[in-house]
């Protein structure tokens, strides 16, 4: 069979034990340990899925950081998207991942079981479809996502006005990437200094958002593929970084990360919405200007503006037990989570690392017990 070389490469067992053999021959001259954060749940589960951790020294550690849009996601929007799909003659439509994550009044996998009209979607465009399909119903899209998917969104609204579709609605739940890092680096408390920066936000944004972040924490920020010798090259150009005493923005994912990023989506993106005054971003509560919503002057399509008044009221707290905010803060390890693989697992998920496929506690499930050899 012929290597395909944008993924082969990558996962070469050789190249991969060579780049960790540099990693841990460079680590001797660490003068304290490091602890890096890879702040996209993907790159948590290449990090598990691979064993990666078993091949690096005592020195340095991989945490776990916010980069999971399911995760973050706190109750009371849950909640919204709840007691949306009660309204009568309107179908919730959302992404897949969103469908077990829990509420006060559970899940919106349990509102289906209700009677309730809520729909999974792989792209934000299947909603013309369900909207045409549906005339007389009012189709509400409740929106995820980093700034990896909000073009799409932008994409989905710029279709609904050029098609004239009357019957579409937006709750926007776009969040971004710096500010919950600039929350979590500012903490006295935080330990974290280096940082594995997401790859297909990246390719969105370019590699420049993060230059705020390298002058005021003065540390490693390296963006990162999604694949295990990725991964090894960029620890390793952290670790040299660090030995240099010469922290900086790289982009070890350059084959498709620039600097300026994708100006169209940029565009697109600005064209429709802006800076929301606040997001209350679970595990790390309330966080000013860190997520999106759209413009005034498409209030029209905007759901949290045209269902206002069924919205609202306080959620209820996580399970007491549950170790979510601080595996999402990099302050635990879902092995420290006493419900972790007892009441709270893949078919059962009591917090959302547990429940979304980039979820820190679903990648410590899935991948628990491998190593390399």
């Amino acid at each position: 069979m012929q290597e395909n070389p944008y993924i082969d490469t990558y996962r070469n067992s050789d190249s991969i034990k060579r780049v960790f053999k540099a990693i841990n021959t460079l680590s001797k001259s660490l003068k304290q340990p490091l602890k890096i954060m890879e702040v996209c749940g993907g790159h948590t589960h290449t990090i598990m899925k691979y064993a990666l951790p078993s091949l690096l020294p005592d020195s340095i550690e991989f945490v776990h950081g916010p980069g999971c849009p399911v995760c973050v996601m706190p109750k009371n929007r849950i909640d919204c998207a709840y007691k949306i799909a009660k309204i009568q003659d309107v179908i919730l439509v959302t992404l897949g991942d969103m469908i077990k994550v829990p509420g006060s009044y559970g899940s919106l996998q349990n509102a289906r079981a209700e009677g309730l009209d809520v729909r999974f979607v792989y792209s934000p465009l299947d909603v013309l479809k369900i909207a045409k399909e549906n005339p007389k119903k009012r189709v509400v899209y409740f929106a995820i996502g980093f700034e990896t998917t909000t073009p799409m969104s932008a994409a989905l609204l710029e279709r609904v006005i050029a098609e004239k579709l009357d019957n579409v609605f937006l709750h926007s739940n776009h969040v971004l990437v710096p500010p919950p890092l600039h929350a979590i680096l500012s903490d006295d408390n935080c330990q974290i200094n280096a940082l594995l920066a997401p790859s297909h936000v990246s390719v969105i944004t370019g590699s420049k958002i993060y230059e705020p972040l390298l002058q005021r924490y003065q540390i490693p920020i390296v963006v990162c593929g999604f694949e295990p010798l990725d991964v090894g090259e960029s620890l390793l150009s952290i670790l040299k970084q660090c030995l240099e005493g010469k922290p900086k923005v790289e982009t070890q994912y350059a084959r498709s990360v620039t600097k300026k990023g994708n100006l169209k989506a940029q565009e697109f993106v600005e064209k429709y919405f802006t800076l929301d005054s606040s997001f209350f971003w679970r595990g790390l509560g309330e966080i000013p200007h860190s997520s999106l919503r759209l413009k005034d002057e498409f209030a029209n399509y905007d759901a949290g503006v045209i269902f206002k008044e069924y919205l609202g009221g306080i959620a209820k707290e996580d399970h007491k037990n549950c170790l979510c905010g601080e595996i999402l803060k990099g302050n635990k390890k879902p092995y420290d989570c006493k419900l972790f693989g007892k009441v709270c697992n893949p078919q059962n998920p009591l917090g959302s690392c547990m429940v979304s496929s980039e979820g820190a506690c679903a990648a410590y499930y899935k991948y628990q017990g491998i190593s390399i050899s």
